[in-house]
Formats: structure tokens, sequence, C-alpha cells
């Protein structure tokens, strides 16, 4: 059998960095942390990386291609009730993947200008994205709501998308925070769409919320 080649030094640095910071957050992870996780020289990981700030944005890089693609808008056609709860949960994965950034995201922007304005870009490109979305149901006629309402429903449901994390977080900061928080996250914005949906979507939303609700009581 063919053996698969080594990751290189580089890409497990990366790797072990985006692992820590979402375990610990990144404030708590020096460089030398990251070296003695992979059992490598801090010289080793210098070689690489000047200093945790290149690391960080090696992986904002990353992050910031993956969600972008994440936020294309389909163009085949008008998205649905249930295209927008897809299109949610795909959202908040890749916000899980990476949510060390949300969780530390006012701490990561006062100290990073880089980060600082390619995040303001992302959180532009979620309120186009839902606005988008949103303006389909009302043209599918399948949602009631005007420009004004549209403008402030993007918004609501991009800052619910941006600072769930963060608010489970202080819910519970001792608590275990893990993935079944994404479902509870996806619930909360489609909370916000339901009160300006009409007829088959707004039972649709019903059914599905109510199946979400249904595999989160014990058994």
């Amino acid at each position: 059998m063919e053996k698969k080649p080594k990751r290189r030094t580089r890409e497990r640095i990366i790797e072990t960095s985006l692992r820590l910071f979402n375990d610990f957050g990144e404030p708590n992870v020096t460089t030398t942390v990251i070296a003695d996780e992979m059992n490598i020289s801090p010289g080793n990981l210098y070689y690489h990386f000047n200093n945790k700030d290149e690391i960080l944005e090696s992986i904002f890089t990353v992050f910031e291609r993956e969600i972008k693609d994440t936020l294309a808008v389909p163009t085949r056609r008008p998205a649905n009730v249930e295209d927008i709860w897809l299109f949610l949960h795909l959202l908040f994965e890749k916000i899980w993947q990476y949510r060390f950034f949300y969780r530390d995201l006012n701490d990561l922007l006062t100290r990073n200008r880089l980060l600082e304005i390619h995040f303001q870009q992302i959180l532009a490109h979620k309120v186009h994205t839902a606005k988008t979305l949103c303006e389909g149901l009302v043209s599918a006629g399948a949602m009631r709501a005007n420009t004004e309402e549209l403008r402030a429903l993007a918004m609501n449901m991009t800052v619910i998308a941006t600072y769930w994390l963060s608010f489970e977080y202080v819910r519970d900061p001792r608590g275990k925070l893990d993935s079944d928080h994404i479902g509870c996250g996806v619930y909360q914005v489609m909370a916000m769409v339901s009160p300006f949906l009409l007829g088959e979507s707004k039972d649709l939303l019903e059914r599905l919320s109510q199946e979400y609700l249904g595999a989160k009581r014990p058994a």
C-alpha cells in the first residue's frame, strides 16, 4: 500500500494552532505551547512563522476563503425555507470549525488591523447574503416584508449568527461548548424569519422547528 506523504511542518503548525485556539482560546495559547504540543523546538516553529500573529493570519486566510464560499448565494433559483435552514447549518458548521475567531472576536480585532478590516467585509457579506435569501422568499410569495423590514431582518440574522457562540459561552462559561449548539443557533436565526413567512413556507418552518425541538428533548 502506498504511504501517504507526511504533512509539512508549516501545515501541522497551522492545524495544531487552530485546534489549541479553539480548545483554550487564542489569548491563552503561546508559540511555546504550540511547539510543545507538536514536540518541535521553538526555533523550528519560528523558522516557519516569526510570531503568533503570522500563524493567526494564516489561519484567517483559509477561514476567509472558506466562509466566502459558504456565503455565496445560489443563483439557480430563489431559495426556499428548507434551503435557508440548510444554508444556516453550513454557515454555523464553518463558524464552529473556526470558533475561536468568534469567541475571542473583540479582543482579536483590537490587536490585529488585518483581521479588523477583513472581518468587517465578512459581516457585510453575511448581511448581503441574508438579505438576498429573504428577498428570494418575498419574490416567490413565501414571505411578506418591506424594504426596511428586510434590511433590519438581515442585520438581526447576522448578529445572531455572529455572536451566538459567544452568548452560549457567557451563559455557561464553565460548561462544555460543543457542536450541538450549532442547531440552537440555526433555530434562533430562523425564529427571526418566522413572523414574516406565509402559507406553506410558514408551515414548513414549523415542521422543521418541531423536528429539531423533538430531537433535542430527552428520550
